[in-house]
């Protein structure tokens, strides 16, 4: 269908219809507590390269699921005929965390759905919340049991996520009612009060700080209060919230992954109630986070709990464990971090977008890639001579949280100003948008990260003027240089910030961004700072096992480096050759991630 204005209206009106949940602004106008808007997922489609490679096989692979063995778990536990084989490990009747996931695959389906125009995502979405209906029961408990009550909080949060999906970006009417069922059911087993988890293991295991970012867009879907009071009750405030605000560290010791998830619901407070704390506390958290816990790649949690900094925890780590990140999980609670930051303040540079582009090439994209069986990928490892593996047990969390981070990826791509377009990403993608009375579509293409240069070409249904705002990484190795419609054209800003380029655009117009790249070593933390990563721009590279034993000896990094084909190195050592390639091309080969330098 050709973009005109009338054609860009009335999709844009059936996605505000049931638009993707967001706070209810209350005091402070949603301007200046949102001057950055996520685009709708209808809008940005990526159309190439590495991250539309992963996409589209997580599109297929999620569709292709059964959904009998989906639900089979609840019709169990519903005395409903329960056909299919079961699903094995944590899903399983008797398994971990039974029923687990089932709200997170329909939640990833619906925005794959939504981004793609699939209307097989639609179906499965809807054939998958009217079965599980089904088993909601007199009680409206469904899979929620009194003995299984030390997950409640868990699953019940990624029943909201899969209901509110559904509802917003699936068009399923049926899922707004059974929001307020599922939380009726749930009540009688929902704390009285938040409490934290201390650590990996120890009880209390469930997770009632995570639920509040879903409880508050619950309730603006709902017009259901119970859902805002809930959400006010589980902000992780004492805690969490407080310390951050002040400048505090609060993390060291704390399971990594839940607490950063928790964030989004800060995010989520700020954007409803409008309390500067929360915006402060996510500052402050990002900060901490790609300061003092982070590898190259942007993980961080070795052994799923976060280090005390400034004792040089993450090099040690490296002997101690192989579990250094849990990747899909934390990187869904990274990458929507970022946006949260992004959205909720004028960026003065270009932090929360280039963290946010390190975790999508270096860690999600990097993950092994799910099989049929129920095996998927769980933890990165980054010691020596490591491998890419499976998690032992079946269907564990990262299944969810990894369908629900892809399918987030056009939410990464670009964002919406009261003036203009900003460019987070360089990736293939188009974007529609509407600025005034002006419908703009942008066509982005480029080979990134393999090659330096990106293109954008804007198609108006008449001329409009705002601004583009194109991120330059402050990874850049030299200055970036921009061409419009062939000609240069000078740059307002140095790397590490966004260039604003205002003007009157036409049309046709086209734009070239060179953003050069080259190789770096970053230290692993402040105590060993001869423990290194090698990057170029934004992608890690580490050494493939092999006749030069990749990991041992000192090396000149990142000189004497040589290319063989395109993403691909060598460096030669007198006679022997280690090949450097970037960490996310890695499948089955042994490699190595730090290097001692010379």
């Amino acid at each position: 269908m050709p973009l005109t204005r009338r054609t860009f209206v009335k999709s844009a009106a059936a996605v505000t219809a049931l638009s993707v949940a967001r706070p209810l602004l209350s005091a402070m106008p949603a301007p200046i507590r949102e001057p950055l808007q996520e685009l709708p997922y209808t809008a940005v489609q990526l159309t190439g390269g590495p991250l539309a490679q992963q996409y589209n096989a997580v599109h297929a692979h999620y569709l292709s699921l059964s959904n009998d063995r989906l639900l089979k778990v609840y019709r169990q536990r519903a005395g409903l005929p329960a056909p299919g084989p079961d699903m094995g490990g944590w899903y399983d009747l008797n398994g971990f965390v039974p029923g687990h996931s089932l709200g997170q695959y329909i939640s990833g389906l619906a925005r794959i759905g939504a981004s793609t125009g699939d209307s097989s995502c639609r179906d499965k979405v809807r054939t998958l919340v009217a079965s599980f209906a089904e088993t909601l029961g007199p009680k409206n408990q469904s899979i929620l049991r009194p003995e299984t009550n030390l997950w409640t909080c868990y699953i019940l949060d990624k029943h909201f996520i899969g209901l509110i999906d559904a509802a917003t970006l699936s068009g399923d009417t049926s899922a707004v009612p059974l929001l307020n069922r599922v939380l009726a059911g749930a009540e009688p087993l929902l704390p009285a009060k938040v409490h934290d988890r201390i650590g990996k293991k120890d009880p209390p295991y469930d997770e009632p700080f995570v639920m509040p970012e879903n409880l508050f867009a619950a309730a603006q879907l709902t017009g259901n209060p119970r859902f805002r009071e809930l959400a006010q009750r589980y902000l992780l405030d004492a805690a969490l919230f407080n310390p951050l605000a002040r400048g505090a560290d609060p993390f060291p010791g704390q399971h990594a992954y839940s607490h950063v998830i928790a964030l989004s619901s800060g995010g989520s407070a700020y954007l409803t109630l409008g309390d500067p704390k929360y915006r402060d506390a996510l500052a402050n958290a990002f900060k901490l986070l790609t300061t003092t816990q982070q590898f190259a790649s942007g993980g961080w949690g070795p052994n799923e709990t976060f280090i005390t900094p400034h004792r040089g925890e993450l090099c040690s780590s490296l002997s101690t464990t192989v579990d250094h990140f849990e990747t899909p999980c934390g990187s869904y609670a990274s990458t929507k971090l970022a946006r949260y930051l992004l959205r909720t303040g004028v960026p003065r540079s270009t932090e929360h977008a280039d963290n946010l582009e390190r975790v999508l090439f270096n860690a999600i994209l990097a993950v092994k890639s799910p099989d049929s069986n129920g095996d998927y990928p769980y933890y990165s490892t980054y010691s020596a001579a490591a491998q890419k593996v499976f998690y032992p047990k079946k269907w564990p969390c990262c299944s969810g949280t990894l369908v629900q981070t892809v399918a987030d990826y056009p939410l990464n791509l670009y964002f919406t100003s009261a003036d203009g377009l900003y460019v987070t990403l360089y990736t293939p993608s188009r974007v529609h948008f509407a600025h005034n009375d002006a419908v703009i579509h942008v066509e982005q293409t480029t080979d990134f990260p393999i090659s330096d240069t990106a293109t954008l070409s804007l198609t108006l249904d008449h001329p409009a003027t705002f601004t583009l705002y194109l991120r330059l990484p402050a990874w850049l190795a030299r200055p970036a240089s921009l061409r419009i419609n062939s000609r240069p054209t000078s740059l307002n800003a140095g790397s590490g910030s966004f260039a604003a380029i205002r003007r009157t655009w036409h049309s046709g117009d086209r734009l070239e961004l060179t953003l050069p790249q080259d190789f770096r070593t970053e230290p692993i933390d402040d105590q060993n700072p001869n423990t290194v990563a090698l990057l170029r721009g934004p992608v890690q590279y580490v050494a493939i096992e092999g006749s030069n034993q990749a990991a041992n000896g000192r090396r000149r990094l990142p000189s004497g480096l040589r290319q063989i084909a395109p993403q691909v190195f060598v460096e030669d050592d007198a006679g022997n050759q280690t090949v450097i390639v970037p960490l996310y091309s890695i499948t089955n080969e042994t490699y190595t991630s730090y290097f001692s330098k010379a």
